[in-house]
């Protein structure tokens, strides 16, 4: 079918499709591709299958990963059928993207028990009626050696080198397993035995959704388009949202919590976070856009829009607002001390601008020792930004003017010397 033969209503459908498709993302591969899936798909109402992988390594989910999450769902509205691929089999070797040695081999009591928390968390965004969860293990654990074999003949080494991570490790002599090349392979493989139409995944993962588009025209299917998204900052507006880095808001977290966490996310990141991280529609996305560029819509009011907007996408409406009067009441009304010390942060104590937050309590005199500091942490007496701090173990990123609280009277306003 092509887009002539198509009625004026029928385009108008695949140009609002595509609209949503490109929405956010940082790059299509190729966008002609994708305009003609959709032409072939409203012509014929067939559903696309549109597939995410996820690895169940690390199962939290916070508003960074998200964004491939919502992608899907805006394909769900559309009419076409998601394929959510845990890699309950490739999880047991480890994605390799990033990592500068060999991740250790989940187990499979580690794989399933991840497995299970991502389906729990995952229906928070996705439409279960519209979602199939497949376990890529039910197509690449029969196998046999004969078929791996020819499956890894279809790929050169030298096409594995040009990831940028294999290369390094290997010019700084740090050891490459043989069996993370096959990574990119079997998880290009969860295409073939799909027949995927559109793979939607992080900038991160190009290489390995692209290996899906070369093994599927190694055994002789269309090659899936391709929508990669880009990767979400976090709450310090420079390295992506991390738990590691404690700069990110968890989908699980109590209101109050997400909220308070939201009221912190930089002035210049507020759209990106409503186009990525929300479900607001085009045309809503479009007014406020026109709204902050004029200057119609304050900071303050568009980024408590944004809280509460996520927080009633994962608490409901009523916890949302019992949210924003918590902050109004807690943060707005309850004026801190006029005056604040200044704290000037050694440079020399940031390891890649990241500090431990109870190394933090002690540089400050807040505690006596790294144990006093955590557990003031764990006990919620430590504030950065009026936000409640609960995780001994967190790193942050400190910026210019950063508040640090414990109990009501021990403040300090960081500056970074």
């Amino acid at each position: 079918m092509k887009w002539e033969e198509l009625t004026p209503a029928q385009q108008q459908e695949v140009e609002r499709q595509l609209e949503t498709a490109v929405r956010g993302a940082a790059e299509i591969i190729p966008v002609e591709q994708l305009r003609s899936k959709l032409v072939q798909s409203v012509a014929t109402g067939t559903p696309l299958n549109i597939k995410l992988g996820l690895d169940p390594s690390a199962p939290d989910i916070h508003i960074g990963h998200t964004v491939v999450l919502h992608k899907l769902r805006q394909f769900q509205e559309a009419g076409h059928q998601v394929q959510l691929i845990i890699g309950d089999f490739t999880g047991r070797i480890g994605d390799p993207t990033g990592k500068s040695e060999t991740r250790r081999q989940l187990s499979e009591e580690d794989v399933q028990r991840n497995a299970a928390t991502y389906r729990k968390q995952i229906f928070k965004i996705l439409d279960p009626d519209k979602t199939k969860v497949l376990c890529n293990s039910d197509w690449l654990s029969p196998m046999n050696f004969a078929e791996v074999v020819n499956l890894a003949a279809k790929v050169t080494v030298a096409r594995m080198m040009e990831r940028d991570d294999f290369t390094k490790r290997f010019q700084g002599g740090q050891a490459i397993s043989v069996h993370e090349f096959f990574y990119p392979l079997m998880q290009g493989m969860d295409s073939v035995a799909n027949g995927t139409d559109i793979e939607i995944g992080g900038t991160d993962q190009k290489f390995n959704i692209l290996m899906g588009r070369t093994l599927q025209k190694e055994y002789g299917e269309e090659p899936q388009a391709v929508v990669l998204m880009p990767l979400l900052e976090g709450l310090d507006g420079v390295k992506k949202m991390s738990k590691s880095l404690g700069n990110y808001i968890g989908i699980d977290e109590a209101p109050n919590e997400m909220y308070g966490k939201t009221m912190s996310v930089p002035d210049e990141l507020m759209l990106r976070y409503y186009e990525m991280a929300t479900d607001l529609s085009n045309s809503e996305l479009a007014a406020l856009s026109r709204a902050m560029d004029t200057g119609a819509a304050h900071p303050r009011d568009v980024k408590m829009r944004l809280a509460h907007t996520l927080v009633r996408m994962y608490h409901g409406a009523q916890a949302a607002d019992a949210a924003q009067q918590h902050f109004i009441t807690v943060f707005q009304q309850r004026a801190l001390p006029e005056e604040i010390g200044t704290f000037r942060l050694d440079a020399a104590e940031l390891e890649d601008g990241v500090l431990k937050l109870a190394r933090l309590l002690v540089v400050l005199g807040f505690a006596e020792s790294g144990s006093e500091a955590r557990r003031q942490i764990g006990q919620g007496a430590v504030r950065l930004n009026g936000v409640k701090q609960g995780d001994p173990g967190a790193a942050i990123l400190p910026q210019e003017g950063d508040i640090i609280q414990v109990g009501k009277r021990r403040l300090a306003r960081l500056s970074l010397g």
